[in-house]
């Protein structure tokens, strides 16, 4: 999946997966830069194959793909217990670690 360097993160907001597919742009590069040409692929994709981002196409590939990369994460109790805060957008962000935290007090 990744020939380099990579940062991998994950997004919580309404609809983000669609969302993040549009700022992705087209999975091939070359159509992306004819068809999407400010997206993330037309500007930084090289090739098909190595075309610069990744994003989960559903939920059950997302929460696959999260288990994978951060096996201490639990969804159900994020939704629970954090989720609320984040769409109430009682959050502070954490410039040190480059997270937010939900302002539970």
């Amino acid at each position: 999946m990744c020939s380099g360097p990579s940062e991998i993160y994950i997004l919580a907001r309404e609809d983000a997966i669609r969302t993040w597919r549009e700022l992705m742009g087209p999975t091939k590069v070359y159509q992306a830069v004819y068809s999407a040409p400010h997206t993330i692929r037309a500007n930084y994709g090289l090739s098909d194959t190595r075309n610069a981002t990744h994003g989960s196409d559903s939920m059950e590939s997302a929460l696959r793909e999260i288990k994978v990369f951060f096996p201490c994460f639990n969804y159900e109790k994020w939704m629970t217990e954090d989720e609320p805060y984040f769409s109430s957008g009682k959050v502070r962000f954490d410039e040190e670690n480059f997270v937010h935290h939900a302002l539970k007090s």
